[in-house]
């Protein structure tokens, strides 16, 4: 995908698809997990998906972000939302400002959606960033508020991807679940043990949270004709 050429044009960090040397077969891969994800919630009421990770550094917010300018490119709607109010990342992969964001919309400091939307951030992608970290992340994200920002959110977007913060560090991400089509779990390749991505799994199923996939990031295996896939898709059954 080419880079947005609006006035406001901002220096995206290496590693998004709009980084125009991003490699063919990273794209390829990222609509290979649209097109999976796409059927997944095709059965759900809830367009809204939680991307988690095991552990941290695994890769959930580029994925995050990647995925969602991917599922923009069919002409979708798609907010990404960034719940990781402990480590936020979304705001600097998209170089905007983020003194105003989730924090501040659930801590009741301003109750205008707008005023925490930063739009068009891609093609067809706005973002609400973390907004200043709070002392209390998870009471917050467990707030009334939530679900009544989710719910206003639902009338104007297709798909909303929520960033938060790896699992088997803290629960937030299961705060999130009783909004959601299911989760998305990320983990890398030669960092991520066996018993912390079975953790995060059994994690999501004592709530009965739908798992919707496995994203193994970081992945290089040689390929005749194509070259090495830094990224795959797992469904989780």
């Amino acid at each position: 995908m080419p880079r947005n050429d609006n006035d406001n044009k901002r220096n995206f960090a290496h590693g998004l698809l709009l980084d125009d040397a991003q490699d063919f077969q990273i794209v390829e891969a990222y609509k290979n997990l649209r097109t999976n994800l796409t059927f997944a919630l095709s059965t759900s009421d809830s367009r809204i998906m939680v991307i988690s990770s095991a552990e941290p550094s695994a890769g959930k917010s580029y994925t995050t972000a990647n995925l969602a300018i991917t599922m923009a490119q069919t002409g979708s709607r798609v907010l990404i939302l960034d719940a990781d109010l402990r480590k936020p990342t979304q705001h600097k992969l998209f170089d905007v400002n983020n003194l105003i964001g989730l924090s501040r919309l659930l801590s009741g400091h301003t109750m205008v959606i707008d005023e925490a939307l930063q739009k068009g951030v891609a093609e067809n992608v706005d973002l609400i960033p973390s907004g200043p970290i709070p002392p209390n992340p998870s009471e917050l994200l467990g707030h009334a508020r939530m679900k009544e920002l989710l719910d206003k959110l639902t009338e104007n977007y297709d798909y909303i991807l929520i960033d938060t913060p790896p699992v088997n560090v803290v629960s937030d991400s299961i705060l999130l679940m009783q909004y959601a089509a299911g989760v998305l779990l990320v983990v890398r390749q030669r960092q991520t043990a066996f018993n912390e991505i079975r953790e995060a799994i059994e994690k999501y199923r004592s709530v009965d949270a739908p798992t919707l996939g496995v994203v193994v990031t970081d992945v290089k295996t040689n390929v005749r004709g194509y070259g090495n896939y830094r990224y795959r898709y797992y469904e989780y059954k």
